[in-house]
């Protein structure tokens, strides 16, 4: 019986002489990355609210303004509006050091590590977890 659409193929099976520990390594290492890809979507998501919720503001102290709160209004723009998130840096500034720093650098050494060892093939521990899974 043929596997079904997709189950087969040499990018998804493992190279000749690659041992099961180093499968799973793969696998772990792919699994580390696939979490850091998802923090990284959060820090985006942390930029992207951060900036909403600055020009927000612009309405906050319009409304305030218009309410006859001119001190409070003064002291958001003074104190909160196109503020530091942390010192010296806006959340664009955090995301740019992620990506070019740490995010990169495991991607890159993730790339290698699954060159070296596996000829570039990626998810060969997820591939024999369906052929297990899912069997012709």
């Amino acid at each position: 019986m043929r596997e079904p659409e997709g189950m087969s193929g040499p990018d998804h099976r493992r190279p000749a002489g690659l041992d099961d520990v180093t499968v799973d390594a793969l696998g772990s290492f792919s699994k580390a990355l696939e979490t850091v890809h998802r923090a990284r979507g959060h820090l985006y998501a942390f930029h992207q609210l951060t900036g909403t919720a600055d020009f927000e503001l612009d309405n906050t102290v319009a409304l305030l303004r218009l309410a006859g709160h001119e001190e409070w209004a003064a002291r958001i723009e003074r104190e909160l509006i196109g503020r530091d998130v942390i010192a010296g840096r806006w959340t664009y500034q955090l995301v740019e050091e992620y990506d070019d720093g740490y995010y990169a650098v495991f991607q890159d050494l993730e790339r290698q590590v699954r060159e070296r060892l596996a000829g570039g093939r990626r998810h060969l521990y997820e591939a024999e977890l369906r052929r297990r899974r899912r069997p012709g």
